[in-house]
């Protein structure tokens, strides 16, 4: 049979078929495979006799992701919020820059607008050419607009811990209860209420990983990409690219480069440049052979 896991949990995973969910374990030729179950992959597993399930093959991956660990996204939603915590831009632009290096779309979604209105944040975003939300979870704000941009796909909510990406999901849909937690003032940062990543079927339409989050530590630690595709993973960029005086530009501070002279204009925003020169900067540092 087929079916897609719904969410792994020490060393179950809940395989839905379309009229039941199967709780299964994988087979020991995955483990010698060196291939790890991701929730959001489509699998074949075999019922057993005692109701629950062999997992036998992972089907082929449009894409996957180790931070958020899930597989088969047709889009990230990037959770921020301008209000206690406030998300540093440059947590947005490492996890966008992962995602568009797997051809995984993101939106971009400022929470607690009723708390703090984060125009300053949007506004970053969609000069960029993200699709962007002001929503307030708390007031219902903007929760039309992302119903619409979800239905009918497969989407991972992530973000930094405590901009509220359990509350959206509750305000989303009444039939689902997740647990919630409070903001720590002293240090700025949310508790961690999801442990682990679960999708969710919405009554909108929209299939949704709720995922853990994630703070600047945890940034520096995600999947590594080569100096030499960065920029691509900027889409803000691409106009400019093919511009630049030297063929290896790298659009750090080179003469005649065409993306430095469109920040200079005020074509691309600041902080989105300064993101991705602290990324090459990192890129360029680790050597080919920890990539692999």
């Amino acid at each position: 049979m087929e079916g897609i896991i719904m969410k792994a949990l020490s060393g179950f995973y809940y395989v839905d078929d379309g009229q039941t969910v199967t709780t299964c374990r994988g087979r020991g030729k995955l483990r010698h495979q060196k291939v790890t179950p991701l929730v959001g992959d489509r699998v074949e597993f075999t019922p057993l006799g005692d109701g629950s399930g062999s997992l036998d093959r992972i089907l082929p991956r449009k894409n996957q992701f180790y931070r958020p660990a899930v597989a088969n996204i047709d889009q990230l939603v990037i959770i921020a919020s301008q209000a206690i915590p406030v998300t540093d831009p440059f947590l947005i632009d490492r996890v966008a820059a992962i995602a568009q290096s797997r051809d995984c779309p993101c939106v971009i979604c400022v929470n607690k607008c009723d708390l703090e209105p984060g125009d300053d944040l949007a506004a970053i975003y969609a000069a960029a050419g993200f699709p962007t939300l002001k929503v307030s979870a708390q007031t219902g704000e903007g929760m039309d607009e992302l119903r619409a941009l979800i239905a009918g796909k497969v989407s991972a909510f992530t973000g930094n811990s405590g901009v509220g990406k359990s509350s959206i999901l509750n305000a989303l849909d009444d039939q689902v209860d997740l647990a919630t937690g409070d903001v720590s003032e002293k240090l700025g940062r949310g508790r961690h209420t999801t442990r682990h990543v679960e999708l969710f079927r919405l009554g909108c339409g929209a299939v949704v990983a709720d995922t853990p989050g994630f703070s600047s530590f945890d940034v520096d630690r995600m999947e590594l990409m080569r100096k030499e595709e960065l920029a691509r993973c900027f889409p803000e960029f691409a106009p400019y690219v093919d511009q630049c005086q030297f063929q290896d530009c790298a659009h750090v501070k080179e003469k005649g480069c065409a993306v430095l002279a469109a920040l200079k204009r005020g074509e691309i925003q600041p902080t989105r440049h300064a993101s991705y020169v602290r990324l090459y900067e990192q890129a360029k540092a680790i050597p080919d052979w920890e990539r692999k």
